[in-house]
């Protein structure tokens, strides 16, 4: 199945903003299969025995997507990076769930190397880099948004521009500016 052009789902995306609960019936086929691509990119960082599955991240983050009352849809990249962030959330509280139950388990070093920040993620890991990101927001907003958007989002250079409302050489100097930061900030951690 071919995907909905972006002009489509904007558009409904607008009138579900607007109330249009119909849009909202037209409009969850049409980003199923990239909120599945979505979630299994991030489940495919995540350990081979990781208790929650892809079905049930997409359907956990399906539910607070169409709580989402106040937000004012910008377009299709503008879900997706609202949809990343409540994914990376869903993940993370599961991470401290998995973490309060192991009582105390040390991080571990994480590479950030290439596109890729981490690959088959203990809870430690997840959480290490969400304090990471954290404390990179309270440094700069922009490159942490950045961080999200691309690695926990999926969304390509062009799309974070987009999101963001800056040039798409401001998006790849702030990704490579984070990168480096952050393996600073996780070095320094351990």
């Amino acid at each position: 199945m071919p995907s909905a052009p972006t002009s489509e789902i904007t558009s409904l995306l607008v009138d579900w903003g607007n109330g249009n609960q119909a849009a909202l019936e037209k409009l969850l086929p049409l980003v199923e299969r990239e909120l599945h691509r979505l979630a299994h990119s991030y489940m495919r960082r995540e350990n081979p025995d990781h208790t929650l599955q892809t079905t049930a991240l997409v359907n956990e983050a399906y539910l607070k997507l169409i709580d989402q009352k106040q937000t004012h849809w910008q377009n299709r990249a503008h879900f997706f990076a609202i949809a990343a962030t409540i994914m990376r959330r869903i993940l993370l509280n599961h991470a401290r769930g998995q973490r309060r139950q192991k009582r105390g388990a040390n991080a571990t070093q994480v590479s950030l190397s290439g596109v890729m920040l981490l690959t088959a993620q203990s809870p430690e890991d997840v959480i290490a880099l969400d304090e990471a990101l954290e404390h990179l927001a309270q440094v700069d907003e922009r490159k942490s948004r950045v961080v999200e958007l691309k690695y926990f989002g999926g969304l390509e250079t062009d799309e974070i521009a987009e999101v963001l409302k800056v040039s798409a050489i401001t998006v790849l100097r702030d990704w490579q500016f984070a990168k480096a930061w952050l393996l600073r900030e996780m070095d320094n951690g351990r």
